[in-house]
């Protein structure tokens, strides 16, 4: 439990911490000290949040305005105001009441006014006029008109009015305009309930009505549906700022859901599992970062000690300085539930299994030791933003010591990686298969045949490659098929992996694992592009004092390029990254146990 203090310790204390001067701001002195609760490390939080958003002000400041921020930056612009509109309104800040700040925030909101569309929109990179897009920018500036608004003692009236204009032009957007992806209904909804919340008009929570009749998509998996954990974290945000400024409690447990999911796909050093994403953040790092605000509004909301867990998680972070403080301040000054002291002690769970049957995504933790398993791209596999595609079927972590991924290709007709179709669950084991078939195309009967051969460009149905040879009007013939098993047993962390490809004779299968950069490998045998084999025997990784055992090895060929298909290799693209990679190869029909611990 954290250490409580009295309200006469904390007054002391206001003389000796920045956040001590918060006690004069009606904005924040009630939530500050309900029940006499406030703990030192609240105390210390918040002078971090002034400190690190005075130095973000500084920074601001010293840069001139450059004619070029214009038009692409307007999210960063928008960021910006929120960020000087919570110094110059906070007594703790070095820049309240400002002068210079506030002449700075007219002028980036005269900026955006003098880029608003007439139908209250602006563009953000390739979109033009985009209504999501300018919700996100509504994600920053209503907030800080709500700062300003319950200001009485800076002079705003001229700021006030300004962003009053963009705020209800931009209204006029949200309540007539479209959007692109699920999570863009969201953060319209968001935008819509924030405006309404300044400027109430019963058409802002028609138009949000109109959205939520949709439903939200979230299964029972407590993902949504894009399995993104970059757009988890908008939804969430945006159905809590909902939820809470139309009293909406029910989209809160939609977010309770989401984010019971997320504890379980954060690595102890605070990466995010991604390989089940339909998005970008698939091939990318993510950190739990992004999530801190969400959880700690919930943590407080709902008394969830494994939400107030990943609080102090992420507040223990290196990356929560740059994340999280230098652009919260403003958050923290709008919402007074964030405000408030947590209630609860934290309790993660250090050891567990936990199947997503819907996502096809199984994580395992043992102690220091977790596991991914992954089987649930999207059928048939395309490299295309909606669409699950990651070849990453494992992953495994034991301290410093780190299986970035291990995934399994062959040179079957050039069909590139193994993507399971789903997880079977066996007891303490999972089945990962699938089946890879090729075609040949026998000539057209006489009924679909052209004099001028100018037939359909059409895709071949391996969805191989596309050619004007109106595929589907040929029968198939000579079909070759690939079976590929992985059976994945889990023992106190421990994997046993057995592997079973079988089709045609002779083709090339390669297991290939990639571990983090700077590791040390032994046990293998390096090639001149600095590949490592492992031809017998155990290998080790080693890494600050951590390590992991891999083997026994098979290395029957040494040909591992071009493992991905013919959609990367023919636009010179490739799913390789950096780290230290170890093969295991050899030749269909293909048998090979190993196991990593």
């Amino acid at each position: 439990m954290k250490n409580q203090i009295s309200r006469g310790e904390f007054i002391r204390l206001s003389g000796l911490t920045l956040a001590g001067a918060l006690v004069s701001d009606v904005i924040f002195a009630n939530d500050l000290l309900v029940n006499n609760t406030t703990s030192q490390e609240d105390i210390q939080l918040m002078k971090k949040l002034i400190l690190s958003n005075d130095a973000k002000v500084k920074t601001i400041l010293n840069n001139p305005l450059d004619s070029n921020i214009k038009r692409s930056s307007f999210r960063f612009i928008a960021n910006n105001i929120l960020v000087l509109t919570a110094s110059v309104c906070n007594s703790g800040s070095e820049y309240y009441k400002s002068k210079n700040v506030t002449e700075r925030l007219n002028q980036f909101t005269d900026i955006l006014l003098k880029e608003q569309y007439g139908d209250g929109t602006l563009d953000a990179g390739g979109n033009r006029q985009s209504p999501p897009d300018t919700a996100f920018i509504l994600e920053y500036i209503c907030p800080a008109t709500a700062i300003l608004n319950a200001d009485k003692k800076t002079d705003t009236a001229v700021l006030r009015d300004k962003l009053k204009k963009f705020i209800l032009n931009a209204g006029k957007a949200m309540v007539t305009g479209g959007v692109h992806t699920p999570n863009h209904r969201w953060v319209v909804c968001a935008a819509l309930a924030s405006i309404n919340d300044l400027y109430p008009d019963p058409a802002y929570v028609k138009r949000i009505d109109e959205w939520l009749a949709e439903g939200i998509d979230c299964n029972e998996d407590g993902h949504y549906s894009e399995r993104s954990g970059i757009y988890s974290a908008v939804i969430d945000k945006a159905l809590i700022t909902v939820g809470r400024l139309l009293n909406r409690p029910k989209l809160l447990d939609i977010v309770s859901k989401n984010l019971t999911a997320y504890f379980y796909h954060t690595e102890p050093n605070g990466d995010l599992i991604t390989l089940d994403s339909r998005r970008q953040d698939q091939f990318m790092n993510l950190k739990v970062t992004k999530f801190y605000l969400q959880y700690r509004f919930m943590a407080i909301y709902t008394n969830n000690s494994m939400f107030a867990y990943m609080v102090n998680t992420i507040e223990n972070l290196p990356e929560f300085s740059n994340d999280i403080l230098s652009d919260s301040l403003g958050f923290f000054m709008e919402s007074s539930t964030l405000r408030k002291p947590i209630p609860v002690e934290g309790k993660g769970i250090n050891d567990f299994e936990k199947f997503f049957a819907i996502s096809n995504l199984a994580r395992i933790k043992r102690g220091k030791t977790s596991v991914t398993l992954f089987g649930g791209n999207d059928q048939p596999v395309q490299i295309v933003s909606g669409r699950s595609s990651n070849p990453n079927f494992l992953t495994y972590r034991k301290g410093n010591a780190i299986l970035k991924y291990m995934r399994l290709s062959t040179s079957f007709f050039r069909m590139g990686y193994f993507s399971s179709e789903g997880i079977v669950k066996e007891g303490n084991k999972y089945i990962l298969t699938e089946t890879k078939e090729a075609d040949y195309y026998q000539p057209l009967a006489e009924k679909f045949r052209k004099a001028d051969g100018d037939y359909t460009l059409s895709e071949s149905p391996d969805t191989r490659f596309w050619n004007k040879m109106e595929f589907g009007s040929r029968t198939k013939s000579n079909v070759k098929k690939l079976k590929t098993s992985i059976e994945i047993t889990e023992e106190n962390g421990a994997l046993s992996l057995d592997f079973k490809v079988d089709g045609p004779p002779n083709v090339e299968v390669t297991i290939e694992m990639c571990f983090n950069e700077g590791s040390t490998i032994t046990g293998t045998v390096q090639d001149d592009k600095k590949n490592y084999f492992l031809k017998s025997g155990f290998g080790e990784l080693a890494a600050a004092g951590d390590s992991i055992q891999f083997g026994p090895g098979k290395c029957e060929h040494f040909n591992v390029e071009n493992l991905d298909s013919e959609e990367y290799t023919y636009h010179q693209g490739s799913l390789r990254t950096s780290g230290e990679h170890v093969y295991i190869t050899g030749f269909t029909p293909f048998h090979h146990k190993m196991t990593i611990s």
